[in-house]
C-alpha cells in the first residue's frame, strides 16, 4: 500500500503469549519495516511516542458538532486484545497500547477533545452504537456490505482476511485462496468478525465440490482461540492479516501466516447518520498529511497496511 507524506478480556501477565492472535475485523501484524513489534511473553511497548507532539488543529475541531465541543470528551468503546491493535502491555493495572489506540488518541487530540476509553468485547460494540452508548467504537472493525447497512465508517488502515496454522502443520501448508481447501479442517475464529460471517456464508462450497464440510469454532476471546490452535483442538485460525502475521514472528506462538485472503479496509465505527464522521475523516486526513500517521505505522509494523486518505463508508473490496 502507498502512504501519502494500517466478552472478557485477558489481561494478566501470564497470558500475555497468547494475545497477538486475533486481530478482530480485518480487522485487526507486522510487516517487516522496521517499526518494533511487542510480542508474546513480552511486557513492553514501544518507547517512541509521535502522537505526544500531536495538537488541536482548529479547522478540523470546527467540525464537531457544539454540543460535543463544548462538552469536550467522546466516549469510545474499545476492544482490547492483543499486538499491535490494541492491547494491555503490562496486564490490567497499565493503560493499552497499539496501533488503533495511537491512531484513536491522535485524532481526538487534533480535535481537541477527550477519550473517555470503556473496554468491551468487540462483539458488543457495534449493537451498542446504535443505542448511544459509545459515539464510536475502535476494534478493528472491517468495512463490509453488511455493515454498511447500519453502520457508518471512516478509514484509517487497510488490513483483512487471513489464515494461520500450527508449525509443521501438513494438512494445509500452503497459501489459502479458496475455501475448499479448508474442507474436512475445524476452524477458529472470533465471534461477532468478518471471519465468522465470511466462513458462514460459504459453508456449502465444500457440499458443492463433493468434500467434507469445515466446522467452525467461534470463541469470545483471543487466546483461547490461540489455545485451541496449539493443542490441536482446531487446524487453522482465521482472523485478520496484521494479527496474524505479527503472531507468527513471535516464536512462542509456534503458527505459520499462510497468507492474505481477502483485503478490507478498517476504520472507526459510529452509529448511521452520526454527525462526527466528517470530523472524523478530516482528522485522521490531517494526522496523514503531517506525517503523523505514517510514525505511528512503523512504531507498530504496520506501514505496509497504510491508506493515501481517509474515507466515509467506502464499497467494501471485492
Amino acid at each position: 500500500m502507498n502512504v501519502r507524506g494500517i466478552g472478557t478480556r485477558l489481561r494478566t501477565g501470564a497470558v500475555l503469549a497468547l494475545l497477538p492472535v486475533l486481530a478482530l475485523t480485518a480487522c485487526g501484524s507486522g510487516d517487516g519495516s522496521g517499526g518494533a513489534t511487542p510480542g508474546a511473553g513480552t511486557s513492553r511497548a514501544p518507547a517512541d511516542d509521535p502522537v505526544a507532539a500531536v495538537r488541536e488543529v482548529k479547522s478540523v475541531a470546527a467540525l464537531l458538532p457544539a454540543d460535543v465541543r463544548a462538552a469536550g470528551r467522546l466516549r469510545v468503546g474499545s476492544s482490547i486484545g492483543f499486538p499491535p491493535g490494541a492491547y494491555y502491555p503490562n496486564g490490567s493495572d497499565r493503560p493499552p497500547a497499539g496501533q488503533d489506540i495511537d491512531i484513536a488518541d491522535a485524532v481526538a487530540k487534533v480535535l481537541g477533545v477527550e477519550l473517555e476509553r470503556q473496554d468491551a468485547s468487540f462483539e458488543t460494540i457495534l449493537p451498542a452504537l446504535g443505542s448511544g452508548k459509545y459515539d464510536f467504537g475502535t476494534g478493528n472493525f472491517g468495512v463490509t456490505t453488511e455493515r454498511l447497512k447500519t453502520i457508518d465508517f471512516v478509514t484509517y488502515i487497510n488490513d483483512g482476511q487471513g489464515f494461520a496454522v500450527r508449525k509443521g502443520n501438513t494438512a494445509l501448508s500452503t497459501k489459502v485462496t479458496d475455501l475448499t481447501r479448508l474442507c474436512g479442517l475445524t476452524i477458529g475464529t472470533g465471534a461477532g468478525t468478518t471471519f465468522e460471517a465470511t466462513l458462514t456464508a460459504r459453508k456449502d462450497v465444500c457440499a458443492k465440490a463433493g468434500k467434507k464440510p469445515y466446522e467452525v469454532k467461534v470463541y469470545s476471546e483471543n487466546g483461547a482461540t490461540l489455545t485451541a490452535l496449539q493443542q490441536g483442538r482446531t487446524d487453522v485460525i482465521m482472523s485478520t492479516i496484521n494479527g496474524l502475521r505479527h503472531q507468527a514472528a513471535q516464536p512462542a506462538s509456534r503458527t505459520t501466516f499462510l497468507g492474505e485472503y481477502h483485503r478490507l479496509d478498517v476504520g472507526f465505527a459510529f452509529a448511521k447518520g452520526s454527525p462526527l464522521t466528517e470530523a472524523f475523516r478530516a482528522a485522521v486526513n490531517e494526522l496523514i498529511d503531517s506525517g503523523t500517521y505514517a510514525r505511528i505505522l512503523k512504531k507498530w509494523g504496520t506501514s505496509a497496511s497504510a491508506i493515501e486518505t481517509a474515507r466515509i463508508n467506502p464499497p467494501e473490496h471485492t
